[in-house]
């Protein structure tokens, strides 16, 4: 099956249906997934949401706006419903993606529609709203399957059959003692396999991973990639079963993270919203432009102390923007591979050591490469070997101070408890600008005056 992207037949087929009664748009809806109808909202005034929400079936309507980016504003759209639909939807809900809802919304309207709901549903999502949104306590659900260790097979299954009632999907029991206190875990496989006769603590798989509740969502996710999960129990500090996070929570949270990293990469703050106006763009970039052009001017003071060899040898200046922006664009790829192993992993020393000596060789090796370009380019345009040497020294010194400061920056500032994503790009910047204009002019004094 193919993604679906908005085309313009599906667009005018919705908005010619939006023109008529409800029964026509009913019919037409019919035909789209929810996923699908949540993607064409991106192209939909706020009533027309409304109105087609109001339409769908409470499960679908539930579907369509779980589905939702967060920057098509789902919360705002919930908000405006009529209480009891409102209602209804919430309820439908898992209580990880409610609570992810409500919490967008200011006090007022939060207190107005835990007030309406189903008061245990309201309890969870209480629950979940007292957890920071980034940890593994915001992520999770607190709808688990679970059984007593003390049950024998038969009574652990009637169990499961009436918690299952509430819950779409699951492949995991989690075992508990009478004081909630999580035991271990147990798949379906094996419960439906065991004699009738067995008990639960036989069957228990005591080895299992499971976070707590404080835990960062970008550590959750690593444990996610490491072990293969599908699921993970949430605890809290004595080992009680608080709830679970599934995959598809983590896939959100992997494409959060992702985008978070390469805006602060391109020096973009993550509080900018890629649909965001043009105000809050400028407030977002414009400090960092600013902090770029200080460095700037630093690299421009070393032009301005080599004034002499400029005057007496032109074509340098010409030369050392290429060797500058050849520095920059090394630098980039040496921090994203960096910022990516940091991302994916807790780097050793050695690990962090190998790195740093791997970014080094390339930039040497590159360097060179590209510096025996240079060279012919002046030999053959300027017939200087002079110069050709000049330019290939600059151009081998330049991309290894690139790969360095590109491997090497990212893993100090993570080693210091910065992170490497927003500051790295700036100090880089700095260091293969510095040493683009400085390298030519430098040896241009020494071997070309």
């Amino acid at each position: 099956m193919e993604s679906f992207e908005i085309k313009r037949e599906d667009l005018e087929r919705i908005k010619i249906a939006l023109e008529g009664d409800d029964a026509e748009l009913e019919k037409v809806l019919a035909e789209y997934h929810a996923s699908e109808i949540a993607i064409l909202f991106e192209r939909l005034p706020l009533e027309a949401r409304e109105r087609i929400i109001n339409i769908l079936p409470t499960e679908e309507a539930s579907d369509v706006i779980s589905e939702m980016n967060e920057e098509q504003d789902p919360a705002e759209l919930l908000a405006g419903l009529d209480p009891e639909k409102r209602s209804e939807i919430v309820e439908e809900l898992d209580y990880d993606d409610a609570t992810d809802l409500i919490s967008q919304l200011d006090e007022a309207e939060q207190k107005e529609i835990l007030e309406d709901i189903d008061q245990e549903d309201a309890s969870h999502i209480r629950t979940l709203l007292s957890y920071d949104e980034d940890t593994a306590g915001g992520l999770m659900n607190t709808s688990v399957i679970k059984v007593n260790i003390a049950l024998e097979k038969m009574s652990a299954l009637d169990e499961i059959i009436r918690q299952s009632e509430e819950m779409e999907e699951f492949n995991t029991v989690y075992v508990i003692d009478n004081d909630n206190v999580l035991k271990g875990i147990i798949s379906i496989k094996d419960i439906l396999k065991a004699h009738a006769n067995t008990w639960i603590d036989t069957l228990v798989n005591r080895d299992f991973v499971f976070v707590k509740a404080e835990l960062d969502q970008e550590e959750v996710a690593k444990l996610f990639s490491q072990y293969n999960l599908t699921a993970i129990p949430v605890v809290d500090d004595h080992m009680k079963l608080l709830g679970r996070i599934t995959v598809d929570d983590i896939i959100d949270v992997m494409e959060e993270e992702s985008t978070e990293d390469i805006l602060k990469i391109s020096g973009v703050s993550e509080d900018e919203e890629l649909s965001g106006t043009w105000v809050e763009a400028v407030k977002s970039r414009l400090p960092w432009l600013i902090i770029n052009l200080a460095t700037a001017y630093l690299a421009a003071s070393i032009i301005r102390h080599f004034d002499k060899t400029v005057e007496s040898i032109p074509i340098i200046a010409a030369y050392m923007t290429i060797i500058a922006g050849m520095g920059g664009n090394a630098a980039t790829q040496a921090l994203a591979v960096t910022v990516r192993r940091i991302s994916l992993t807790d780097l050793t020393d050695k690990q962090a050591y190998n790195t740093v000596i791997k970014e080094f060789l390339v930039g040497l090796l590159n360097g060179a490469a590209n510096g025996i370009i240079v060279f012919v380019i002046a030999f053959i345009y300027d017939a200087n070997l002079k110069l050709g040497l000049v330019l290939f020294l600059a151009m081998t010194g330049n991309l290894i101070v690139a790969g360095l400061t590109g491997s090497s920056i990212p893993l100090i500032l993570k080693r210091v408890g910065i992170d490497p994503a927003v500051a790295s790009s700036i100090i880089i910047t700095t260091f293969t600008d510095c040493a683009g204009f400085l390298l030519p002019l430098w040896f241009a004094t020494k071997l070309l005056k």
